[in-house]
């Protein structure tokens, strides 16, 4: 095995609707598409850092069908056949599928990366050399790659990776095979996890031979091989919507980490050292918003008056917010919705997000 990188192609899963930062992100405006952190959206923050790895039409986008022509329009450079519509939701067992086929079909004997893309990651060269030490332990091998997150804080919001024995990749270092994957703990068992030192947080991002996936959902989900499998021949051609429609209706729906990843002979993990945001919620934009003396981070026009530690959020930042005499207040306002909510009950905006889409939908 070889120490040169391998040539990429990227893998970025667009389909969420991201309604834990309900109402700035909605079903019609999802957070992928959104500037949050800056000037740019969060998928052209994550093609912005991705083109060092594999150019432009290197880079496959799977994303809800409503959401094809918003990413055509924000990213220009990827050519347009490369955003690829899910027909229907299949988890990312079946995004994985679908892009094994397009993969096998156009760039065949590459490592595949597969990235969300509503992170934030710093610093990207970082990243990229993550990235490209997975990709040397990929190629020419039977590995499956994740990567994991050393965990700042006892998270009770993301699922876990426990480290195993090191492994050693040429001139790759911090490769580790992957002992087991668990849920989202409670905080007892996050706060186990993090003073162990054994566990990482589970970031969602993966790098394999495109073939050596494929041979590893023939293997664990034979059903999806089964579908999919005739799609190779249709990549390009004038019926290829049509049948992919017909394939994925039949998917089941399950996540690669059940599907695949957990069941995998040889399963490894990159242990990183970037900073990285999942974007899951209100209470991840505080580091990105400026803050107060007394600890209220902010966008729009905002006045406190023995007001502490509240997040307050404008769409249109001129928009004014005044607080007295509260703590730990989630604000925001978008569009013609406004949200007010303690910060500890973050998790529940989901709940809230698909409380109004009934109401509207029953409109």
């Amino acid at each position: 095995m070889s120490g040169k990188s391998p040539e990429l192609f990227v893998v970025l899963m667009a389909g969420g609707s991201g309604t834990r930062l309900w109402p700035l992100s909605t079903s019609d405006h999802p957070k992928q598409l959104l500037a949050l952190t800056g000037e740019r959206s969060l998928i052209q923050l994550t093609v912005d850092r991705t083109t060092a790895l594999a150019p432009p039409e290197r880079i496959l986008i799977l994303t809800n069908a409503k959401y094809v022509d918003a990413i055509r329009e924000q990213l220009p450079e990827v050519p347009p056949e490369n955003v690829v519509a899910e027909p229907v939701a299949r988890d990312t067992s079946g995004a994985v599928a679908l892009a094994a086929v397009i993969g096998r079909a156009r760039f065949g004997g590459s490592v595949m990366v597969v990235l969300p893309a509503d992170h934030v990651i710093e610093p990207v060269e970082s990243f990229h050399a993550a990235l490209r030490s997975a990709a040397v332990g990929a190629h020419g091998s039977e590995a499956l790659y994740t990567f994991g997150i050393t965990p700042t804080y006892p998270a009770t919001g993301y699922g876990y990776l426990e480290r195993g024995d090191s492994v050693q990749v040429d001139d790759a270092s911090g490769h580790h095979k992957l002992k087991r994957f668990c849920e989202k703990p409670d905080l007892a068992t996050a706060q186990e996890f993090v003073d162990s030192g054994r566990f990482a947080w589970n970031s969602g991002m993966f790098a394999w031979d495109v073939d050596v996936i494929w041979r590893n959902i023939e293997l664990h989900l034979p059903d999806h091989a089964r579908i999919m499998d005739p799609l190779v021949e249709k990549v390009g051609a004038p019926d290829w919507e049509t049948a992919l429609a017909a394939a994925f209706e039949k998917l089941p729906k399950i996540s690669i980490d059940f599907g695949v990843m957990e069941k995998a002979e040889d399963v490894r993990m990159v242990e990183t050292d970037f900073r990285w945001y999942d974007v899951g919620g209100w209470p991840a934009l505080r580091d990105f918003l400026p803050v107060d003396d007394d600890g209220n981070h902010h966008r729009g026009d905002v006045e406190c008056i023995d007001a502490e530690n509240n997040l307050v959020f404008c769409e249109d930042p001129n928009d004014a917010v005044a607080l007295v005499g509260v703590k730990g207040l989630v604000v925001v306002r978008a569009g013609d919705k406004t949200l007010i909510m303690d910060e500890s009950r973050a998790q529940e905006v989901k709940e809230l997000a698909n409380r109004f889409a009934k109401k509207e939908s029953s409109k």
